[in-house]
């Protein structure tokens, strides 16, 4: 992996991947592992037909797109090689941010990073099943990208239209904002204050509402001038019109819940994501990117419409922080939590869908182990970044402190 020809070998082979025609990659475009009612290829496709067809796409609930998808493939029409390409910026963007967390031009590491992202088959599945959740994971990693590198114009840009994309990311405004005004580099071994100009983040905040509009205006204007496919795209994420079942705690939650609680707990569940964002950045303040990658996490266990794109981008960031490695507490169990989850996955789905033996109780099963994995990875990151600024401590040193409670 040190080799400086490995990564490019790698991204030749997912091109050449996405050319190999498997009877596999059909099967996988309709897992509801891989893909979610917000990313399905195939509302895509039936989107495109009506749209070209004269017939607005956002009537009758099937399609949940952005406008902006209907645009770009009405030009281009969608094809493997896209998502190929999308895997590979993405890879090439967490090596970028590898290399401003460490202030390197190059590295011996970078093999290993660009593989966490191309390699892991939480990306590389949703990927080859026409998901476009790989877009919004390429755009997310662009997004702190830029943000690491300083181009401010360019991150407040990619995050508008991730936000545009994905309503939920919009958690990573504070966190994305503070890393403009600050450094990327790892400062979890010497917390400090957050030392940034609160003026340049307003400023930088207004940039951001100022893209998003431009955005939204843009997207009703391909949308034939109607303003429905907000209900549609961005209502789908508050609302949860659509059940089908998922990887996530969602669905089946809202399933067997009776409708006049509904609006209660979907206000409940929306909020619980909400309520992360200041204590994450308070709390790292003084390292940004950190607080966004917690953040990641913290999306790819709790999100409304969950495929197994989400907590992978979680999963691959890892690798841009190697200080933490050795104060992770319970890595192997986390491991084996994912493992364990993502074999009762396709098992417990079969069981239930294809073979009728099983219900809806035993997917869920499945969706809570990997919830737990999800919760496991985010609280052993979290004690991480703040068991590092401690140190190691010897034995005989911690011989000489006393746990009390008063």
């Amino acid at each position: 992996m040190e080799s400086p020809f490995f990564l490019p070998a790698l991204a030749a082979c997912r091109l050449l991947l996405a050319w190999v025609q498997l009877p596999v990659l059909d099967g996988l475009q309709i897992d509801h592992q891989l893909t979610s009612p917000l990313t399905s290829y195939f509302r895509l496709k039936e989107g495109l037909w009506l749209y070209h067809n004269g017939v607005d796409p956002y009537l009758g609930g099937i399609l949940k797109h952005s406008p902006l998808f209907l645009s770009l493939f009405s030009a281009a029409p969608p094809g493997r090689v896209a998502w190929a390409l999308s895997d590979i910026v993405g890879a090439w963007a967490l090596v970028r941010i590898w290399h401003s967390r460490q202030q390197l031009g190059q590295s011996r590491r970078d093999g290993l990073v660009g593989a966490a992202y191309l390699v892991n088959p939480y990306l590389l599945l949703p990927s080859l099943a026409s998901s476009t959740s790989t877009f919004e994971n390429a755009i997310i990693l662009l997004t702190l990208m830029f943000a690491a590198e300083g181009r401010s114009s360019p991150a407040l840009l990619a995050l508008a239209l991730s936000v545009h994309l994905s309503l939920s990311t919009l958690l990573l405004l504070v966190p994305v904002l503070m890393l403009l005004v600050t450094s990327p580099t790892s400062r979890l071994a010497s917390p400090r204050q957050f030392g940034g100009s609160y003026w340049m983040v307003f400023k930088y905040a207004s940039e951001f509402v100022v893209y998003w509009s431009v955005l939204v205006c843009a997207a009703s204007i391909m949308a034939g001038g109607v303003w429905n496919w907000m209900h549609e795209s961005w209502g789908a994420s508050l609302i949860l019109p659509d059940l089908t079942p998922n990887p996530g705690l969602w669905w089946y939650f809202f399933t067997e819940m009776f409708d006049h609680f509904r609006p209660f707990f979907l206000m409940v569940f929306s909020t619980h994501l909400a309520i992360y964002v200041m204590p994450v950045c308070i709390k790292f303040q003084h390292d940004a990117l950190y607080a966004a990658f917690l953040l990641l996490g913290i999306l790819g266990t709790f999100k409304p419409y969950f495929t197994l794109a989400d907590p992978g981008l979680f999963l691959s960031m890892f690798a841009v922080f190697p200080e933490i490695y050795p104060y992770l507490r319970h890595a192997m169990v986390t491991a084996l939590l994912h493992a364990h989850a993502s074999l009762l996955l396709p098992l417990f789905h079969a069981l239930w869908v294809i073979e009728g033996r099983g219900n809806a109780n035993f997917y869920y099963a499945a969706s809570l182990v990997m919830g737990i994995a999800g919760g496991a990875g985010i609280v052993d990151a979290c004690f991480a970044g703040m068991r590092i600024a401690i140190g190691n401590i010897s034995e005989a040193e911690s011989g000489k402190w006393e746990v009390v409670q008063e």
